[in-house]
């Protein structure tokens, strides 16, 4: 059955194949962007395609434009805008922290509130929190993102329970490395600030842990398992895509039980 999806952050990545995606099997997309660029480039991208959405400019971190969605009806929500940005929790400037959580966390459960509301009205709906494997994993220089997707992990779980007496379905999408161009940008905004000669945290560190961005996947196998995932009326809380991610992010939390200082 065709369902209406309403996506954030559906300018660039995952979020933006995922879109077209679902338009090609039917169902009708709301696609907000964070910026006017995005939406001329997200409409070519739809006519290439062949499909129609409703698109229009919402930063997630602007009240006026989070307004816009009471415009709109819709069964199923994704939460997908999100910023990245790596570096050491010892030194990363604090404005970059607060930044990250302004836009992944608050903003987006700020969204989420908002869907929330109107599904509890409708007494039907569903939210998804596109996450990360980094919502369970976490090391040395990208605890800023993963302390981020934590945080989403811990506001999905709840949501779930709280959500459950309304028939408002809650769930997660915990994407591994994939080849947006979201990873490599947030390796490279550390050295906008970084220097040598007045940082502490070792550079060859860093760059070793850059290379993690060498061995991405392909993200059309990602898009496909959200087209398959998103409009599905049950599935499971959490879905870790590829498997082997999965069994990394399960084999993290086992590790964490035994690690020793």
């Amino acid at each position: 059955m065709s369902k209406t999806i309403f996506f954030t952050g559906a300018g660039t990545g995952l979020a933006k194949g995922a879109a077209i995606g679902l338009a090609k099997e039917g169902h009708k997309i709301i696609a907000s962007v964070e910026n006017h660029p995005q939406i001329t480039s997200l409409r070519e991208a739809a006519d290439r395609e062949g499909v129609e959405m409703e698109i229009f400019k919402m930063d997630i971190t602007n009240p006026a434009d989070r307004a816009r969605m009471d415009r709109y009806d819709y069964d199923i929500f994704v939460a997908n805008a999100a910023v990245n940005e790596g570096g050491p929790l010892g030194e990363v400037p604090m404005s970059a922290f607060r930044n990250l959580f302004e836009v992944n966390v608050f903003s987006t459960l700020e969204t989420a509130r908002i869907a929330a509301a109107h599904f509890v009205e409708k007494r039907s709906g569903k939210i998804i929190f596109m996450s990360s494997m980094a919502g369970l994993m976490s090391s040395g220089y990208v605890g800023l993102y993963a302390a981020s997707k934590h945080a989403v992990e811990a506001i999905a779980k709840a949501m779930y329970d709280e959500m459950q007496e309304f028939n408002v379905q809650v769930a997660t999408i915990n994407p591994g490395p994939f080849a947006t161009g979201f990873n490599d940008r947030a390796v490279e905004e550390k050295w906008e600030w970084y220097d040598e000669d007045v940082h502490y945290s070792p550079k060859d560190k860093m760059k070793e842990k850059d290379k993690g961005t060498e061995n991405q996947f392909d993200p059309e196998d990602m898009i496909a398992k959200m087209v398959e995932i998103i409009p599905k009326d049950s599935h499971k809380f959490r879905t870790a895509y590829p498997e082997e991610t999965a069994e990394s992010m399960r084999e993290e939390e086992k590790e964490n039980w035994e690690k020793e200082i």
